[in-house]
């Protein structure tokens, strides 16, 4: 009888800790054995429809851009459409929804541990103050002309991870990277955005430069608004530069013409296209673009070599000349512009020294388009008074 008492107690006792640890929990695997990226860590309880039961009916409301298009669910996942490309943005915990097709890409909030080839992407973070996000740069220190990115580069903030062909993979996955933004150079090494994504690393190819429409690449703060949570400031912030804009864009158009140039070492005269971004800027900013009737090979490239001689026959009385210093090094004087190539010195804009030259920073500066569009209109405007006023633009003398 004895006995039988301590065989029931120790039953009674045994219970309670079986009742803890249910079989499907005892095969789980420790912490380190979970995925990185992808399918993640999950809330358990929160149960979501399946991939195709999913109700996409919000939208993000886009004034512009025409390069990315995103979608919500009323319980938070975002489906982003990017050219060819597809995304789901899944909430912190969140189950990956049953069902979601292999081609899409899975991001799993927070985005953290950012590697960031694009550079053109870092004015967003800058502009939503989440630049901590970015740890891992695709740009050494030298090649960041965005203060704060080199700032962050030589604090320690921000390493440098390797370019877009050569990534330091090795540095990448101690950083436990949770994104790469790359642009879609990329696409010319294929192997590396697969190496990337073998890693548990997933690519998110940016295209901003690829919208026609200046506001549209200004657009683009929107979806790193969506990315990481900052939707009420991107939309906030792009408001402000609208309403900026908004007295130059009600204005008449001055009708003086303006060329967007460079001459490159071997003579040759690199111009946007009339469908670029920086040909509807200036007719955003009250001008006419000298080479609106520029034609040529129809292709993704936003600029194109052409001939002195030609560019001679359609920018000579052209009013206003903008140098172009992202492409070639930057000038100071007229005399340093005339030296490239000598039939400039028989331009109108030259003899009256109306040439202006770009800041190497306006280029990384994907959100400058708005005071891009400023500067110009004062230099159409005010004339030789706008120097020393401007963001990104300075006269040569």
């Amino acid at each position: 009888m004895k006995r039988w008492k301590c065989l029931l107690l120790a039953l009674a006792l045994a219970l309670p800790l079986c009742a803890c640890a249910p079989a499907g929990d005892q095969a789980s695997p420790p912490p380190s054995e979970a995925p990185s990226q992808g399918a993640g860590p999950s809330n358990a309880e929160r149960t979501v429809p399946p991939w195709s039961e999913l109700d996409w009916s919000e939208h993000l409301e886009l004034d512009y851009a025409q390069s990315f298009a995103v979608d919500f669910t009323g319980d938070g996942y975002a489906k982003i459409a990017i050219d060819q490309e597809t995304y789901l943005l899944v909430p912190e915990l969140d189950p990956v929804p049953e069902g979601t097709p292999e081609d899409v890409t899975v991001l799993r909030q927070p985005l953290e541990n950012v590697y960031l080839q694009a550079t053109s992407a870092m004015d967003c973070f800058r502009q939503l103050d989440v630049m901590d996000a970015v740890t891992l740069s695709g740009t050494d220190a030298p090649g960041w002309y965005i203060p704060e990115a080199k700032a962050a580069m030589e604090s320690g903030n921000m390493v440098y991870a390797g370019k877009y062909s050569a990534p330091d993979y090795e540095l990448i996955q101690s950083k436990h990277c949770g994104l790469a933004i790359t642009s879609t150079m990329i696409y010319h090494n294929p192997e590396v955005k697969e190496q990337l994504e073998r890693l548990g690393v997933p690519v998110l190819v940016e295209r901003s430069s690829y919208e026609s429409h200046p506001l549209g690449r200004m657009e683009w703060v929107k979806l790193y608004g969506v990315l990481f949570d900052r939707e009420e400031e991107a939309q906030r912030y792009f408001d402000e530069q609208l309403a900026r804009l908004e007295p130059v864009l009600e204005q008449e158009g001055t009708g003086k013409t303006v060329a967007f140039f460079a001459v490159n070492a071997n003579g040759m005269v690199t111009v946007r296209k009339p469908g670029d971004y920086i040909a509807k800027a200036i007719d955003l900013a009250g001008g006419v673009y000298a080479l609106k009737d520029l034609g040529g090979e129809e292709n993704a490239l936003s600029t194109m070599n052409i001939q002195m001689e030609s560019f001679y026959d359609m920018a000579r009385d052209a009013d206003i000349l903008i140098y172009n210093s992202a492409i070639e090094s930057a000038l100071d004087t007229l005399d340093q512009l005339v030296a490239k190539s000598a039939p400039l010195a028989d331009f109108k804009a030259v003899q009256n020294g109306n040439v202006w030259c770009t800041g190497k920073s306006m280029f990384q500066e994907s959100q400058s388009v708005g005071e891009m569009i400023l500067d110009i209109n004062k230099i159409l405007t005010e004339g030789h008074e706008a120097d020393g006023s401007l963001t990104y633009l300075y006269r040569l003398t």
